[in-house]
């Protein structure tokens, strides 16, 4: 695809009054947000030899080489993907191998390869030869330990024998030779290896959804330690000792996600930190891969606090800081000797620019800023926002006002995250971006059932699909509408996944709230939602019916079908567009087909697109561009907003490859047992 500049003049004014638009930064290309991405996913490796990146090639994102000290114009690619972009790939710990997994189409059946970067390259491809270690058709593989003692070994696990559960496997990388280490007969759903590369832990979901922390003793599976399926417990890594284990947990009276220490012969645990200012659950740390002590630990607020443990390691993090005010910093790949770090810095208004950081001589050498070509300065910025819901909860979210527009009286789209059990985070959001730059404002709610927020917050979505869940949406309206800041009469809603499902939710259950919805890849019938869950899902699927309702009880049934937007489509009076991916195993294409088909039965406007090469969201650039170009205009139409009017002609091919003509859709379906929705 041709690369295009920013386009200024293209747009269409809506209700809002011209001379405020004037005020507005450009309109910014929108190949400049959704199209390839010219430079990512910076990594150094092991040896510390190698820098590694992703970058398109003949068209795809693919994999990249070159030297540490040498120019970005000595690098040379490594993989030659033709269609689907590589997302993100490793090193072996030897440094001798770049591995990948891809799937086929967006079905999520992933393989994995592996290349030698030093080999030539095949005159055909422009790459070294690459070798699929797995090679098998309809079928999962996941990586469960690259153990740093054993680096020419994975641990992985293949579910080809039972598509429910994956036997374990130990996989040379340099051969390919695979051995079955276990058959999983016990229903595993992961596996715990220590510093050694030897098999101490699984993790099991029993028939209640509680789960199970086994040891692997030689004589079979003992259970060392439980929560409830309410509950949250899970292994991070074996101490410096190799015999106790990080684990996060809220067993029990705990409310917030602590870090702990398991004993791995005895069962017993210790705490170690839980948030100092007692607000949220523990996010994430870092580990030194040397001797395995606690670098830092994160706590994901409003935005990220960081708690260090060792005060070397602080002190060489405020020397960062001092050279990145302002931003937030990541640490990504490291050397083996933990000198060499790759290290981002980003913002609301920053993507993220990549550095590799030399420790030991205190040296930050930039190596590239991803999307270059977005202007910084047109960006709006994304700030934290509180407010309570119907019944007094307090909601945290995110909230982007237009640049150069006066915060009044504005066009709104609310756009809730995908999960549901995830949440939105502080920093650069593409979407919010793109829409703030069209003139909307942009509410992202953390509602109830979202992580982070301790287990009352994340159990108070149970069962509230549709109702309190989305009171929380619907009340973050009310209060931007109070404040003035929201038009009542230009409301939108907009999101993926669970964020489709609360689309379609707002629309169907509450239709004098928006006049315009954009459902990607959402669910419309909850109990074909749960019936179609792909079968390697198997551990999950009781926590996912205590956290939505069981379809196999009369009362679970009952409360799905009234959740479903399906039942309440005669509702839908919101103009509607709904997009998919025709290969998701998540949220099969008949949930888009049904709503679409109803309401077009219905006679109310609906818009459809499905792309016959994606899955549970859209990989291809051109896939995305198709998407936005419709989505933007769309807005445009019944909220007022402005909108890029050229589209480039493989986009506009693409764009007319993927729409659907309502008429043809045959997806009716009947949902009995519920006509209205409960609760508010």
């Amino acid at each position: 695809m041709k690369a295009l500049t920013l386009t200024v003049a293209a747009m269409v004014g809506g209700t809002a009054p011209l001379a405020a638009q004037t005020d507005q930064p450009p309109l910014i290309d929108r190949n400049l947000f959704f199209g390839e991405i010219a430079i990512s996913g910076a990594q150094i490796s092991p040896d510390g030899r190698f820098i590694s990146f992703l970058k398109p090639y003949k068209g795809t994102r693919n994999i990249w080489v070159k030297g540490a000290d040498e120019p970005f114009s000595a690098a040379r690619p490594v993989s030659a993907e033709a269609t689907r972009p590589i997302r993100s790939y490793f090193w072996s710990r030897d440094s001798k191998y770049v591995l990948y997994s891809q799937d086929s189409g967006g079905d999520e059946n992933f393989n994995i390869y592996a290349i030698d970067p030093t080999l030539a390259a095949d005159p055909k491809t422009g790459v070294p030869p690459t070798r699929a270690l797995t090679d098998l058709k309809g079928v999962r593989t996941e990586i469960f330990s690259v153990p740093r003692a054993k680096p020419d070994i994975l641990y992985i696990g293949l579910n080809d024998r039972d598509p429910r559960w994956h036997d374990l496997y130990e996989l040379h990388i340099s051969t390919g030779e695979k051995t079955l280490l276990r058959k999983n007969t016990e229903n595993i759903a992961g596996w715990e290896f220590d510093h050694d590369g030897v098999l101490r832990l699984a993790e099991r979901t029993n028939s209640a959804g509680d789960t199970e922390i086994l040891r692997v003793d030689a004589g079979g599976l003992k259970q060392i330690y439980a929560c409830t399926v309410l509950e949250t417990c899970d292994i991070y890594g074996f101490d410096a000792a190799n015999q106790q284990v990080y684990l996060i947990t809220n067993k029990g009276p705990l409310d917030l996600i602590e870090l702990e220490l398991l004993n791995a012969a005895t069962g017993a645990a210790s705490k170690v930190e839980s948030d100092p200012e007692k607000r949220v659950d523990i996010a994430n740390g870092k580990l030194s891969e040397i001797d395995h002590r606690i670098l830092f630990t994160e706590y994901e607020d409003d935005t990220v606090r960081r708690y260090f443990r060792d005060k070397p390691f602080e002190k060489d993090y405020r020397w960062l800081q001092s050279k990145l005010p302002g931003q937030q910093i990541t640490f990504g790949a490291a050397s083996n000797d933990e000198n060499l770090w790759i290290v981002s810095a980003y913002s609301d208004t920053e993507p993220g620019v990549t550095y590799v950081w030399n420790r030991k001589t205190q040296h930050l050498a930039l190596q590239y800023r991803v999307r270059d070509e977005l202007p910084r300065s047109a960006l709006a910025q994304r700030k934290p926002y509180h407010y309570r819901s119907s019944d007094g909860l307090d909601i945290p979210a995110y909230l982007t006002l237009p640049k150069g527009l006066p915060a009044k009286n504005l066009p709104l789209i609310v756009y809730p995250h995908g999960g549901p059990w995830a949440r939105d985070s502080f920093g650069y959001d593409t979407f919010a971006q793109f829409l703030s730059n069209r003139g909307y404002a942009v509410l992202q709610p953390n509602f109830r059932g979202s992580t982070s927020f301790g287990k009352k917050f994340l159990n108070a979505g149970n069962g509230e699909w549709g109702r309190k869940m989305q009171d929380d949406l619907t009340w973050g309206v009310k209060a931007l509408v109070a404040q003035g800041l929201a038009d009542p009469a230009r409301i939108g809603i907009s999101g993926g996944s669970y964020g489709g499902y609360a689309t379609l939710a707002g629309v169907a259950f509450t239709p004098a709230v928006y006049a315009a919805a954009v459902a990607i890849v959402a669910p419309s019938n909850l109990i074909t939602l749960l019936d179609a869950i792909p079968p390697y899902w198997e551990a999950g699927r009781k926590q996912m019916y205590t956290r939505m309702a069981d379809p196999t009880t009369p009362a679970g049934k009952s409360l799905l079908i009234a959740e479903s937007p399906l039942t309440q489509a005669k509702s839908i009076v919101t103009p509607l567009m709904v997009v998919q991916g025709k290969n998701d195993p998540r949220v099969n294409v008949r949930e888009s087909d049904q709503i679409v088909a109803a309401v077009r039965d219905n006679g109310k406007p609906v818009e459809y697109l499905v792309a016959p090469d994606e899955g549970h969201g859209f990989a291809r650039p051109i896939n995305n561009l198709a998407m936005v170009a419709a989505m933007e205009e769309f807005l445009a139409q019944y909220l007022g907003g402005r909108y890029q009017q050229d589209i480039p002609a493989d986009v506009a091919a693409k764009l007319k490859d993927i729409t659907v003509d309502p008429r043809t859709v045959n997806g009716a379906v009947t949902l009995k047992g519920a006509s209205a929705r409960p609760g508010n």
